[in-house]
């Protein structure tokens, strides 16, 4: 089998808990309408996208409630339901969606069991294989919200937890509720992540975490120096060549590129079979 027809699978596999998938995954939110809301302008093309990315070996599918709102989940309930064996749907909750373009959080009890009990709901699941607190709520006890999730996973609903825009801090207090399998944080390949992004991403590698980077090809800033010279070498694009240094740069971290096009996401995931030399990994790392 030649490592074109493995997809996403010649990533490699990485743990999330009791659940195995390959480290390139599929975050699902631009599937939805702009400003992350309302439906796609295309719901045919959107569905399609889902449907290609389980042909390419994409076992691990992000979304949250938030994103639409519900829009996403319904459409992947659409695309996919009955689910394959071994596909894993990672959702979150913790936002509310006053409208396009907006975001409040919302970490209360009340509102991450009702999320919870909705996104079980619309995907069709009678529990949900990872669910991650989306964001910490300023005007919530951090404790109250994971402590929440911590319920309804005992209570059967979640199978494991994770959390998203944390710092390692917010991550050793949730540790000591419930076991955190996986941390969704901002880490681009364009080297634009602070000190205290790479501390997390430090903790999770000691900790086994796996770390799932949202935006991990950055605001564009690709385009030229190594990432082209080296994208020009490969016959391959920036981002993809993005992708493989993301993959390269730490086991842990399993990228979740999005977008709205077959096209694109084949172009990520062949990614997943790019090969950097050592020379061009460190002058990616320095760039």
């Amino acid at each position: 089998m030649t490592s074109r027809s493995l997809g996403a699978a010649a990533a490699g596999t990485i743990t999330l808990g009791s659940l195995t998938v390959n480290r390139l995954g599929f975050g699902a939110m631009r599937l939805t309408g702009a400003g992350v809301w309302g439906p796609p302008n295309d719901r045919a093309a959107a569905l399609a996208v889902l449907r290609r990315a389980l042909e390419l070996n994409v076992n691990l599918i992000d979304t949250a409630d938030s994103y639409g709102p519900h829009v996403d989940e319904e459409l992947i309930a659409e695309a996919l339901h009955p689910y394959p064996a071994g596909l894993v749907i990672a959702t979150k909750a913790g936002w509310q969606r006053p409208g396009p373009g907006q975001w409040v959080p919302d970490g209360r009890s009340e509102h991450l069991r009702e999320a919870v009990h909705g996104s079980l709901r619309r995907l069709k699941l009678d529990r949900i294989d990872l669910l991650q607190f989306h964001t910490p709520d300023p005007k919530v006890p951090f404790e109250d919200s994971v402590g929440a999730l911590a319920e309804l996973q005992r209570a059967g609903k979640i199978l494991h937890v994770g959390l998203s825009n944390v710092d390692v801090d917010q991550i050793e207090r949730a540790m000591r509720i419930t076991t955190i399998v996986s941390v969704q944080n901002r880490l681009a390949a364009d080297g634009t992540d602070d000190d205290e992004e790479r501390d997390v991403l430090a903790y999770c590698e000691r900790n086994a975490i796996a770390y799932l980077p949202w935006a991990p090809l950055g605001g564009g800033s690709l385009r030229a120096g190594a990432f082209a010279n080296i994208a020009r070498a490969h016959g391959a694009t920036v981002n993809q060549v993005a992708l493989a240094y993301l993959l390269r740069r730490s086991p842990v971290i399993t990228p979740i590129p999005g977008t709205s096009s077959v096209a694109h996401l084949e172009e990520n995931v062949a990614a997943a079979s790019l090969t950097l030399t050592d020379d061009e990994f460190a002058a990616l790392a320095g760039a």
